[in-house]
């Protein structure tokens, strides 16, 4: 019975990662339809959606009926309830892909970004595509360090939203029509949030791996550090006093 507990388990930590893999998938289409101002691109992250909704619903059903059916022990049980979450936060990292893809498709032929920002929102696409990938490695090795570096990587992408969002609401620094200014507002928005996610996804894998949350797993560290400094201090100490 454990044997068939245990595949589900496992089952459930691969579908994940195809939720995962999925959602880059949904990302990189989105961008090219942005900055490339490509119909096909954009089509094809509307019709992602379909079968990211099927991954979420094997996913809840699965964490479900683990949860109802046998009896977790405390790992087990985190990673059931984890699993829950990071499957909300994947499903709205993939609503973000749409809500970028729809705004390249009401804008196309032409593209919904000015040349003068639109190196900004690169940046901001080349970072998700890299905050993804390290998300799957996260799902898949459990690296906590890892997992705790995604949050500098988040900083990157939230220095770039503020910037544009002072830049937008400077009259002197911007020259365009209102609509410009909501899609641009909008789309930095919604990358943020893709980042944000994507760090609630890592900091739910560090409470999976070490039983803490992320603030409380570091200040045990830290703890842990000084303690064994102290220790070796007066370890030196005895050595120098029994000579």
């Amino acid at each position: 019975m454990r044997t068939v507990y245990r595949e589900q388990m496992d089952h459930l930590g691969h579908d994940l990662i195809l939720m995962c893999d999925h959602i880059h998938g949904m990302n990189e289409s989105a961008a090219k339809a942005l900055f490339d101002a490509n119909l096909e691109a954009a089509e094809s992250v509307l019709s992602g959606i379909d079968h990211l909704d099927e991954l979420r619903l094997r996913c809840e059903e699965r964490a479900i009926e683990l949860l109802s059916l046998e009896a977790p022990v405390a790992r087990d049980l985190r990673q059931i309830v984890s699993g829950i979450y990071i499957v909300e936060d994947l499903t709205r990292m993939g609503s973000l892909s749409v809500h970028i893809a729809n705004i390249a498709r009401r804008r196309h032929p032409e593209k919904a970004l000015p040349e003068r920002v639109e190196g900004f929102l690169k940046e901001m696409a080349r970072n998700c595509d890299s905050i993804t990938k390290s998300m799957r490695e996260i799902l898949i090795t459990y690296d906590v360090d890892l997992a705790l570096s995604m949050a500098r990587q988040d900083d990157a992408v939230d220095d770039i939203h503020q910037h544009l969002a002072t830049l937008t609401t400077s009259e002197d620094r911007w020259p365009y029509n209102s609509r410009v200014t909501v899609d641009v507002t909008l789309l930095s928005r919604y990358f943020e949030r893709y980042a944000d996610h994507a760090v609630e996804v890592s900091s739910r894998m560090v409470y999976l791996a070490t039983g803490y949350k992320p603030a409380e797993y570091l200040e045990r560290q830290q703890s842990h550090a000084e303690s064994k400094e102290l220790q070796k201090r007066l370890e030196t100490l005895e050595r120098n006093f029994s000579r």
